[in-house]
């Protein structure tokens, strides 16, 4: 049997130029492969593990066409592979595949946090109604949490770069930096749906912050957050768009400048439209004595609207029993991030005391402060209920003067 003669280096430039169509070997596995249409490529032809395979090597003529050397070179290095029992076309698959994954962490690492955080704003901003809720989102992200985190790369983002955020305001302002808790919370699970970041979420609550931060209901709040007067007139203005129960009550709350209890456990027993007054009872004061409100005339239009919901309560839950503690609250962090129900008394103070010629001890009666001065308690016998009415109604008005 005669063994076919070995070809080396058999191709010259001018050869692989003029070459017919057909396959033609130079020998170590290189191939000219030239078609029908004329187009030239190079090709490796190699044997490993029971099986013969060709492995493309790039044109041989045309743009980016290897030259006859560089061929031979890259049939050198492939010879070498599959003397080391590598399958260089597996080998090409594998590089390939890491050449992937090393551009696709390259894209990752430049995405940074405040980029996922406006990705994620602007998908979800239509569905967040309330425009101040928008606002508070961008307004908090920026104010706190963007110089920490905001240039770091999202996959980057861990509890401590968490907890650089939280620590300065956890005890301050603990409502805000609980929301602003959830709202990184938000964005990390968002850049994780998205492939940006695997792993555990480094803002999420439960066995993790929670076992490094005191419980946001356990954190002392010092004052409560209070709104600017100047913001009342538009912040009643997106109220009056609400139609809860919840809503109406914030703004009873507000007008007679009550606290949230006195509110939700007010009965009708307690009012009396023909006198426009709320009468509560001193077992729900907080000075332990009886107190009388004066209703504004939005006051008395509010109480008319609930009155066909039939119920001893005046803002009663969806099954006609007392209104939860935190239903004015819920309703006002997706409305005003820093305020507190609690804190629009203060925001009542604020603008009586600067805008008003109103006596401060009338301006304390309305909110049923004790008159600390001896002198003064011992002479006054009445608790000044028709100048408490006026001020009431230049409160409304000047609430309602947004409208």
């Amino acid at each position: 049997m005669v063994m076919p003669k070995k070809v080396n280096n058999a191709l010259t430039n001018l050869s692989v130029k003029n070459a017919d169509t057909g396959r033609h070997a130079d020998g170590g596995g290189l191939y000219l492969l030239v078609k029908d249409t004329g187009a030239r490529s190079w090709v490796f032809r190699y044997r490993l593990n029971g099986k013969t395979r060709d492995a493309g090597l790039g044109p041989a003529a045309g743009t980016g066409a290897l030259s006859l050397s560089s061929a031979r070179d890259r049939a050198a290095e492939l010879r070498l592979q599959v003397r080391s029992k590598i399958d260089p076309l597996e080998e090409r698959v594998r590089e390939a595949a890491a050449a992937l994954a090393e551009a696709e962490a390259a894209k990752v690492a430049a995405v940074t946090f405040k980029d996922v955080a406006l990705a994620h704003i602007e998908r979800h901003e239509t569905s967040w109604k309330n425009e101040k809720h928008r606002h508070q989102w961008r307004r908090t992200l920026e104010t706190y949490v963007y110089p920490v985190m905001g240039h770091l790369p999202i996959a980057e983002v861990n509890t401590s770069h968490v907890l650089e955020v939280l620590n300065p305001i956890w005890k301050n302002i603990g409502p805000t930096a609980d929301r602003i808790r959830l709202r990184i919370e938000s964005i990390l699970d968002s850049a994780k749906v998205h492939g940006y970041r695997h792993g555990e979420n480094p803002a999420r609550w439960r066995g993790n912050l929670a076992l490094i931060l005191p419980a946001p209901s356990k954190l002392k709040r010092g004052h409560f957050e209070a709104l600017a007067y100047s913001k009342m007139p538009e912040f009643m203005h997106e109220l009056r768009r609400r139609e809860s129960v919840s809503a109406l009550a914030l703004e009873f709350t507000i007008l007679t400048v009550a606290r949230t209890d006195q509110t939700i456990s007010a009965t009708w027993k307690e009012i009396n439209l023909e006198t426009a007054i709320w009468l509560i009872p001193a077992i729900r004061m907080k000075a332990g004595r009886e107190h009388r409100v004066p209703l504004s005339p939005r006051a008395v239009e509010i109480l008319m609207s609930v009155r066909q919901l039939n119920s001893p309560y005046l803002f009663p839950n969806a099954k006609g029993n007392k209104l939860s503690s935190a239903a004015m609250h819920m309703f006002l962090r997706h409305t005003e991030d820093d305020a507190t129900v609690h804190g629009f008394r203060s925001t009542f103070t604020d603008w009586a005391s600067e805008c008003t010629g109103h006596a401060n001890e009338v301006i304390q009666l309305a909110k049923a402060h004790a008159i600390h001065d001896k002198v003064e308690r011992a002479y006054r016998r009445g608790d000044l209920l028709d100048k408490r009415r006026e001020l009431a109604k230049d409160w409304e008005s000047f609430c309602l003067s947004g409208l």
